[in-house]
């Protein structure tokens, strides 16, 4: 019970002061992270775009600050990666718990008129079969040469040549 109040806290964002632009290293203070993990996040969320003034300073709006802020709880406090909360920002949506890809599924392969379910299982293990085998020599180390052939070669005789020298 006493870690869930401690995580609850967690989750509180603190106050944002009501001001039109913020400093990058303002919106640092406010988050609680360093101004290089912010300009990481413009990297990687496209929906965090502050402004720059005429001398290139980042200007955060209270819009830009709250987004830094649930970027913040999603990955820090709920444990998405980036990718994730990239998903869950681009979604518009709030969710508890993370989402999980679903498991892959095979595709269902149709039989041809005429062709039964049987054929196409196996021109698929053959496939397979043949993959595997591929997997295999690409997985294997080269072989090494035996031995090492000199630089020199050796001359023809001259007795068996057409053209003596």
């Amino acid at each position: 019970m006493a870690s869930q109040l401690s995580q609850k806290r967690a989750f509180d964002s603190p106050a944002i002061p009501d001001r039109l632009y913020f400093k990058i290293g303002d919106v640092a203070k406010i988050c609680a992270v360093e101004t290089y993990v912010l300009r990481f996040w413009e990297t990687e969320f496209p929906q965090l775009k502050p402004n720059k003034s005429g001398t290139g300073q980042r200007l955060y709006r209270r819009r830009d600050v709250e987004l830094a802020l649930e970027i913040k709880r999603l990955v820090h406090v709920e444990g998405y990666t980036l990718a994730g909360a990239r998903q869950v920002l681009g979604q518009g949506s709030r969710h508890s718990e993370p989402q999980r890809d679903p498991e892959p599924s095979l595709p269902v392969v149709e039989a041809e008129p005429g062709e039964r379910r049987e054929d196409v299982a196996a021109t698929i293990g053959r496939a397979r079969a043949e993959l595997r085998e591929i997997a295999g020599l690409l997985a294997s180390p080269e072989p090494k040469p035996r031995h090492r052939r000199s630089r020199m070669t050796a001359l023809p005789d001259p007795a068996d040549s057409l053209f003596p020298i």
